[in-house]
């Protein structure tokens, strides 16, 4: 694919912006349309595959479950020596 677009999940990286899962977006659509800048007549195309993409790459980081966050959750036990 792409070498250019990073990996938006934890532990690879934390914190993702909008303006971060926007830039993979259009990599993405760059990637496959074959155009780094669309025609003036392939424009609005261009940009609302970004959109859509972007939507459900923001949909598909949400739903994840990642073994580790929940395995982290359930080591921490309370601290017993605290009053």
């Amino acid at each position: 694919m792409c070498r250019s677009i990073k990996t938006l999940r934890e532990p690879y990286t934390s914190d993702v912006t909008d303006d971060d899962v926007r830039a993979a977006a259009l990599q993405y659509v760059r990637k496959i349309s074959g155009f780094r800048s669309p025609s003036a007549r392939n424009a609005e195309a261009f940009g609302r595959a970004v959109d859509v993409i972007a939507a459900a790459t923001q949909n598909l980081l949400d739903e994840l479950q990642l073994k580790h966050v929940a395995r982290e959750r359930s080591e921490k036990s309370p601290d017993l020596t605290s009053p």
